[in-house]
């Protein structure tokens, strides 16, 4: 039981390991490595060298599929160009799976102690950061160590001896045995080293372990199809094109497993080296071998799984890719280009708003109710998303954007509330009973939208580019309505003074209405505060309103 243990804890580790340098290089390079991917998409060869590249980094052809899938999905590239990137993933992972298969015991303590030294002192830091793959890459090597001394004792073991017995005869379970092993662990490289530690240590048979490794091949394709299964179509297309590849070439390279080991083993006598070669020398074969057919195979997953016209406001959210969440600056990037659609459909509720008013159309009063549905929706999906963001990974500038995007939603959701309550006032006051504002009314409520449109784009302005500049004029435009919603009320007061019949008809809505609109541009200019503060330039008064507002 002890060794047991041993070899499970051994696993673990080695699992834990894969983990930290994927997720430390991803945040540490994750946005470069999506603009090398990106721009290598020119043709597929290009862009199997960048798969190769960037695998070898982030130590995992998962990672890289959700990648290349969110850019599918994305309208970046197209789906044979990422069938193409796969290509080349696969041989990185198994370049680094040779790589570690070397005797490198004595790098393990040294990357172990240089890694916390990093981690450590410079934590918040780019530093710390490579620190924590350092560490990654050390408990690698620390526990492929451990799994070849936990499983020497089990070898002798009767219970272990059966299992093999039984693995050797059946190689679709060898095949089933390794997939779920990849999926369970998360990574196929870590099995793949598992394997050959074992095959050293003579704990399974070479012929099994080779079957296994050719499950783990499969269970990577698997584990990114299970990782897109809820993802619109086109991300699905391109883990399922690569599992379609990954199934071909382990239907093919099955037969062969017997004459590569006749052929090989007179050559190789190591049984380390003889696993992650195989695995290698399988990888390469089936991505130069398939590469050719990446047009075709994105046409088969294209038919399986169709893109289905959905209307617009149905597409989103668009931009919160969950991949990019290992990567918290491109997560936070994606936050806020989220935040920005979120903002686009607030200024159309807005610019409609005044179309009801004009010409009392009860169709778009619905549509814009509706509006303010997806408007919460995206609310909602942009905070959870957030909240999936490991704010530890975050520098205190991104933490401050962080911040931004929070507010930022929270005031265009507050704002979709108001305009729909607007439209609900609106229909029942005025439409439903035949009313109409007086010609002065209705050109202050025009005057009046016309800014608050402006305020509203010079608002999404400010939280894109982050001008003090421009906050300040925000700013600025605030007291500016403030003034100018007094002096209409005023005005209000002194048509009802005169008697006017459409004024007194609507007094009560006219009221109701330029103060909600004042509402509206509180919300708008409540932007530019984040801004201003970060800059010092926020004045202590300034500070007090702020938070007057946020109460109100």
């Amino acid at each position: 039981m002890k060794h047991l243990l041993n070899l499970l804890a051994a696993v673990a580790l080695l699992v834990w390991g894969t983990h930290l340098v994927r997720t430390g290089v991803l945040r540490v390079f994750g946005a470069n490595l999506r603009k090398i991917l990106v721009h290598s998409m020119r043709n597929r060869f290009t862009a199997a060298l960048s798969g190769i590249g960037v695998t070898a980094l982030v130590q995992s052809s998962t990672a890289t599929s959700l990648m290349t899938s969110s850019f599918v999905g994305q309208g970046l590239v197209a789906l044979p160009a990422a069938l193409a990137v796969m290509r080349g993933a696969d041989v990185g992972t198994a370049l680094m799976s040779v790589l570690f298969s070397a005797d490198l015991s004595w790098l393990s303590p040294l990357f172990i102690f240089v890694g916390v030294v990093l981690f450590i002192t410079r934590a918040s830091t780019a530093a710390g950061r490579i620190g924590r793959v350092l560490i990654g890459l050390g408990l690698m090597l620390l526990a492929l160590q451990l799994v070849v001394e936990a499983t020497g004792p089990l070898f002798s073991s009767p219970p272990v001896l059966a299992l093999l017995a039984s693995l050797s005869s059946d190689v679709l379970l060898e095949i089933t045995i390794g997939a779920a092993l990849a999926i369970a662990a998360y990574s196929s490289l870590a099995v793949v080293l598992l394997v050959a530690a074992m095959a050293s240590s003579n704990v399974v048979p070479l012929d099994v372990a080779l079957g296994l490794v050719l499950g783990a091949n499969l269970g990577s394709g698997l584990l990114a199809v299970l990782t897109t299964a809820k993802a619109a179509a086109p991300v699905r297309q391109v883990t399922v094109g690569n599992l379609v590849f990954k199934l071909l070439g382990v239907a093919i390279a099955t037969p062969f497993v017997g004459l590569y080991l006749r052929e090989a083993k007179p050559y190789i006598g190591d049984a380390t080296q003889l696993v992650v070669l195989f695995h290698l020398a399988f990888n390469v074969v089936v991505s130069i071998g398939f590469i050719g057919l990446t047009d075709g195979v994105a046409k088969l997953v294209t038919r399986l799984l169709p893109v289905v016209a959905e209307p617009t406001a149905m597409q989103r959210p668009h931009h919160l890719d969950p991949s990019a969440l290992s990567t918290p600056s491109l997560a936070i990037s994606n936050a806020a280009r989220e935040a920005l659609h979120q903002a686009d459909i607030v200024e159309t509720m807005l610019i409609g708003m005044l179309k009801v008013i004009r010409d009392n159309d009860l169709r778009l009063a619905a549509e814009l109710r509706k509006l303010d549905d997806t408007v919460d929706e995206l609310y909602s999906a942009i905070k959870y998303y957030l909240t999936k963001i490991s704010r530890e990974a975050l520098g205190d500038e991104e933490s401050r954007r962080w911040t931004d995007i929070i507010s930022f939603t929270i005031n265009m959701e507050q704002i979709g509330d108001i305009i729909e309550r607007v439209v609900i006032d609106i229909e029942d006051k005025k439409i439903k009973k035949q009313r109409n504002f007086s010609d002065a009314g209705t050109r202050e409520i025009v005057e009046l939208h016309e800014r608050l449109v402006a305020n509203l784009r010079l608002s999404m302005s400010v939280f894109l580019n982050g001008s003090v500049r421009d906050a300040q004029k925000l700013l600025e435009e605030k007291a500016r309505f403030r003034d100018l919603e007094r002096a209409y009320a005023t005005t209000h007061l002194g048509r009802l003074s005169d008697q006017t019949a459409s004024s007194i008809e609507t007094s009560s809505l006219h009221i109701d209405l330029i103060s909600d609109l004042k509402r509206i541009n509180s919300h708008i200019c409540s932007i530019a505060y984040p801004i201003l503060d970060s800059a010092g330039a926020l004045a202590p008064s300034r500070l007090r309103e702020s938070r007057l507002t946020a109460l109100e």
